[in-house]
């Protein structure tokens, strides 16, 4: 190779410029990254607000939520609180001197149960009125005296005085005992069985007053007095036998021309009492014949 050929292919050799190779994202896939972050911060500045408003109207602090505050003892709801599933709490209780309202658009049912999740109490109040369940229900007054209580075998009423305020009055399908039975005052006191017999019984005695009234006893076929061991006992200023027969006397011991007004009253074998004309003596024997 002559020297004039190695000096025109080095001169081409040098004109030659070198290449350079670019790294990176250009053109349309740049603007598509730079679209995607843009997007993304705009979410996270939503998403962000949005925890912040949360945050504002639930009114979280660092005690709890809203009316719902975290304190030593449990938890402390302020103002209304509605629950929408069962709520299981070991004590329930209002603020000190404020009352404890319970309301509900059904029913509101209160049940004990025990660990096998058997039920023992049950309180329900509901629309068609209050229902309770157990084994036994007990009323005391805020000195701890028992004012009602009532299980399987009786019911105890522990108040000085039971006032029934019903027109029709009260009615016992069994026996009652009670040391005594009074009215209202200016009121009537009736004892009265429609369709049965009334008994009444005690082993020191019955005692039946009226201090500012009369007593009736009303019956439609009999009427017995009864003493097994003692005597009965007729105590006032006057005692009137109304309706009792009036024995006839013969004719010829009858006075006539005057109206009898005095009578005498007799006693028949059988206990019957019947009045007899007066007389200077008994009459009793001349008008028997009602004895008959």
């Amino acid at each position: 190779m002559t020297q004039e050929q190695c000096t025109h292919r080095n001169n081409v050799q040098s004109s030659e410029k070198p290449q350079v190779y670019k790294v990176g994202i250009y053109g349309w896939r740049k603007r598509c990254l730079y679209f995607f972050v843009l997007l993304l911060m705009i979410l996270i500045l939503v998403n962000l607000a949005l925890t912040i408003w949360i945050l504002k109207v639930m009114n979280f602090t660092i005690d709890g939520m809203g009316n719902l505050r975290i304190t030593e003892k449990g938890l402390k709801l302020e103002g209304d609180s509605e629950f929408l599933q069962p709520l299981y709490a070991k004590e329930i209780q209002s603020k000190p001197g404020r009352p404890l309202f319970l309301q509900s658009s059904r029913n509101v049912s209160v049940n004990i149960v025990n660990s096998n999740n058997q039920l023992l109490t049950q309180l329900v109040a509901g629309s068609s009125g209050f229902r309770a369940r157990g084994k036994m229900l007990e009323v005391k007054s805020t000195t701890g005296k028992l004012l009602f209580s009532a299980d399987d075998q009786e019911v105890v009423v522990g108040a000085e005085r039971l006032r029934v305020m019903g027109a029709e009055g009260a009615v016992f399908s069994n026996s009652v005992e009670t040391p005594h039975v009074r009215a209202e005052p200016f009121k009537e006191l009736r004892l009265e069985s429609p369709t049965r017999s009334l008994l009444m019984e005690a082993p020191k005695g019955i005692q039946i007053l009226a201090e500012a009234g009369d007593i009736q006893a009303t019956c439609r076929n009999e009427l017995r007095l009864e003493s097994k061991d003692g005597e009965i006992s007729l105590d006032a200023h006057r005692i009137r036998l109304m309706r009792l027969p009036e024995g006839k006397a013969s004719s010829s011991s009858s006075s006539s021309g005057t109206r009898q007004t005095v009578y005498e009253v007799c006693v028949c074998p059988n206990g019957r009492l019947f009045l007899s004309q007066a007389g200077t003596g008994s009459t009793c024997q001349i008008s028997s014949n009602v004895c008959l």
